[in-house]
């Protein structure tokens, strides 16, 4: 059993093109733009393969983005790197600032689900400490509904021309253990398989803000899916550095 985003790091993009990177993007610049930041200096952290930070050095920011996957980061390199985008293999947990504060910081997509509760508070002290005065940072995370209600417990699948994948979870305390199954289709025919771990931890909402709140931002607004009021399974914290 691999970690989590070793095999899976190559067809991450691919497999998740339906939630629509381009639509996420420009909700999250709108939303900095509306904190007051709309260039400079700008951190990715848990960037994976560079959606967000390519999206963002095209909106004119330069992008440092941040990964504890080699995997992510070598494909984040090959679907472009260089110019306005630096990418830094690091835990979260154990994120600094290169040269000058930031003007804005990203962690989004889950990347703070794969944070335990208990080191919530540190990982905001030091994206508060990257970030210069009245820098905005925006996160994420899958809900605790979504956790608990719709990926718990259960079982997906998706068979494509190219790559399948299986993906189990299993509800366990303050986390959803999830194992997933890749097997990819090589230039013979033939399907290879792998298989890694993941494990993403149920965050409730009044934790994060007061964690936040304790790290020294204020938190603006808690909002679904591309701001939308009725979306229960993902959250978006708008915070701006105090």
């Amino acid at each position: 059993m691999n970690g989590a985003y070793s095999a899976l790091a190559g067809w991450f993009e691919y497999l998740n093109a339906d939630c629509d990177y381009e639509k996420w993007s420009q909700y999250l610049y709108e939303r900095a733009c509306r904190l007051g930041v709309s260039g400079g200096r700008a951190l990715d952290i848990g960037c994976g393969s560079g959606a967000f930070t390519r999206a963002f050095a095209a909106r004119g920011f330069a992008v440092t983005g941040y990964d504890h996957s080699p995997a992510m980061l070598a494909k984040a390199e090959q679907l472009g790197a260089g110019g306005r985008i630096q990418y830094v293999l690091s835990d979260a947990r154990k994120l600094r600032v290169l040269g000058e504060k930031a003007d804005l910081a990203l962690c989004v997509n889950d990347c703070l689900n794969y944070i335990p509760p208990q080191d919530v508070s540190a990982f905001f002290k030091r994206v508060h400490g990257c970030l210069r005065r009245g820098g905005v940072f925006l996160f994420d995370v899958s809900s605790a509904y979504k956790l608990r209600e719709v990926i718990a417990n259960n079982t997906f699948c998706e068979d494509r021309e190219e790559v399948a994948w299986m993906w189990f979870n299993a509800l366990r305390g303050d986390r959803v253990e999830m194992d997933v199954t890749l097997f990819v289709r090589g230039k013979d025919g033939r399907f290879s398989r792998s298989d890694e771990q993941h494990v993403q931890y149920i965050h409730e909402r009044a934790a994060l803000c007061a964690a936040a709140e304790e790290a020294g931002f204020a938190v603006r607004a808690v909002e679904g899916a591309f701001g939308d009021a009725e979306d229960k399974l993902r959250e978006n914290y708008l915070c701006v550095r105090a």
